[in-house]
């Protein structure tokens, strides 16, 4: 297995799950933390090294201000089952999703894959979900018990059945019954898993997307801030122009990046396997990707830096490559719940700004 550090009882734990194949293992981890989080604040003091005001953030582009800037990605807890235990577990915001209008199963099994030799996993989940009604209930029930300190972010994605040319009317649905619960929402064009779905990064496709989001949003009585996320196998220049359109069509920011369809350079077989790399392989070309964009856009959108993230170098790498937030996803599975600590104590402070103007 790569050797990276595993500190506590996840020494234990993680030898006995990777026995079972990724998807129940991840279901059986989903349950457990559902049914703590049913009855669990998940709220932490401030002599947690998680709420330190040292790592506290204010992103005044977008309004919101973060305990620390390590955030739970997408796909882990498509359905916000478990968000009060990802507060527990130290994270700074929480993005939930991919949500999408309609409720859909996703693909058939085995659709995860994991690949302990390079600290990486392969899903073609296919963006699994309850839809976006009973997602919206669990926020509406979640915000109604008042137990979050940390920004939750809602990602939304196309629905399986949705013809390409809908595509705008599907985001549009989704964004209206999910932001009201949300304190900012990211657009999915980038996941590999939805046939069709990564043909909606172009300029014209931007547009027409954010347009969509953009007209409902301006209507709340606070218009939530809009992030797009991009998959790291674009172009340089393709890169750039969907990311200027984005901000052109009133986008905040985006994410960067989703997973990789390029398997190059694994010491796994991938036999039979397709989908998204996520881990440690991807970390490279996903962080020149943020540089890349940050250097075209400027300072001020908001960037948030995801993909292999497995241990405090990689996210000091991306916050010196122009990250405000950084996220992790495959790095928990790893890694284990001490994690988002482990970063933290390590971040040099001269890296984390309280303001970002």
């Amino acid at each position: 297995m790569n050797d990276l550090p595993v500190t506590g009882l996840w020494r234990l734990l993680r030898p006995l799950l990777f026995q079972l194949d990724a998807e129940t293992a991840h279901r059986l981890t989903l349950g457990l933390a559902r049914r703590w989080s049913a009855v669990a604040s998940g709220r932490l003091g401030a002599q947690d090294i998680a709420r330190d005001s040292i790592y506290r953030k204010t992103l005044r582009p977008i309004g919101l201000e973060f305990p620390n800037p390590i955030g739970l990605a997408a796909g882990l807890d498509k359905d916000a089952e478990a968000v009060p235990l990802w507060q527990r577990l130290g994270f700074g915001f929480v993005e939930i999703g991919t949500v999408t209008a309609l409720p859909q199963p996703g693909n058939p099994r085995p659709r995860l894959f994991r690949l302990p030799a390079d600290a990486a996993l392969i899903n073609r989940m296919g963006f699994n979900n309850s839809g976006a009604d009973v997602v919206a209930q669990r926020l509406q029930r979640l915000r109604e018990r008042d137990v979050l300190q940390i920004p939750l972010g809602v990602n939304i994605g196309k629905s399986k059945v949705t013809p390409p040319e809908q595509a705008a009317d599907d985001y549009r649905r989704s964004f209206q019954r999910l932001a009201p619960f949300a304190d900012y929402v990211v657009v999915n064009i980038s996941s590999p898993n939805t046939p069709g779905l990564r043909d909606l990064q172009t300029v014209e496709q931007v547009k027409a997307l954010m347009d969509a989001v953009q007209e409902p949003n301006q209507r709340l009585p606070r218009p939530r801030p809009v992030l797009l996320k991009l998959a790291p196998d674009l172009n340089e220049s393709d890169a750039v122009e969907c990311a200027l359109a984005a901000l052109d069509a009133g986008a905040d920011g985006l994410v960067l990046t989703n997973t990789s369809t390029c398997f190059d350079g694994l010491q796994s077989d991938t036999t039979g396997m397709s989908g998204g790399l996520s881990g440690q392989p991807i970390f490279e070309r996903s962080t020149e990707m943020l540089r890349l964009i940050r250097n075209a856009i400027g300072p001020s959108p908001v960037l948030v830096g995801v993909g292999g993230v497995m241990d405090p170098a990689g996210a000091v790498a991306k916050l010196e490559s122009g990250a405000d937030l950084v996220q992790v996803y495959t790095g928990l599975i790893y890694g284990g719940p001490g994690l988002v600590r482990r970063l933290l104590r390590e971040i040099p402070h001269d890296l984390l700004p309280a303001t970002l103007e």
